[in-house]
């Protein structure tokens, strides 16, 4: 994992909104990516649902920004130990992709992956209901390309590894199937206020 920002040394507040283990980041967003930033413009990104759906289906740059508009304001927790409040996405709620695509009874699980290749796997329940986003806005603005821009996926209510940068895809599946960091000792879920950083840490289940 490339890191640019230091995480080592900063006092842990007291703060109701903070998961255990976690310091509050401030105005810093420290930039954390297993690759190297890709060279994606808008009009090469796509994203790709497929899977165990009733509709495979692939949206455009365009197609995504026709869809109804969504916006995620509140927290984001880094396993690495930051917390950063008072973050703005903007993009489309993820419910609005899976109500074109359709998933099976039988999907439990999804392996998102990046156009980069890296890949993160999430039980599907933690995708559905208001629970995670298409997003190409940060604050207002476009999403930089070290943030996970032109799109990431982003699921705040889980440990931020999970909200897949430069996210090119979304394949459902009736199993669980390790992404690159759960393949490499990280936690199946990931839950900061369980402290799932890494396997065998609290449930290592999907519950």
């Amino acid at each position: 994992m490339n890191i640019t920002r230091g995480f080592t040394g900063r006092p842990r507040v007291h703060n109701p909104g903070l998961p255990p283990g976690q310091y509050d980041a401030g105005d810093e967003w420290p930039v954390l990516s297993a690759e190297v930033t890709p060279d994606l413009a808008p009009a090469d990104w796509a994203l790709r649902i497929d899977g165990l759906v009733t509709e495979p289906r692939t949206w455009t740059w365009e197609q995504a920004h026709a869809l109804p508009a969504s916006a995620y304001e509140g927290a984001i927790h880094c396993v690495t130990g930051w917390s950063k409040f008072g973050v703005r996405f903007g993009g489309v709620s993820l419910d609005t992709f899976w109500d074109v695509a359709r998933p099976h009874g039988s999907a439990t699980h999804v392996v998102a992956y990046s156009h980069t290749g890296y890949t993160a796997n999430l039980p599907l329940a933690d995708l559905t209901g208001g629970r995670a986003w298409i997003a190409w806005e940060y604050d207002g603005r476009p999403l930089p390309p070290e943030h996970g821009g032109p799109v990431r996926l982003v699921v705040p209510h889980l440990y931020f590894w999970k909200s897949v940068k430069w996210i090119a895809g979304l394949r459902l599946l009736d199993h669980d199937e390790p992404g690159f960091w759960e393949g490499n000792g990280y936690h199946a879920r990931g839950n900061p206020w369980e402290e799932q950083r890494y396997s065998g840490d609290g449930d290592d289940g999907n519950g």
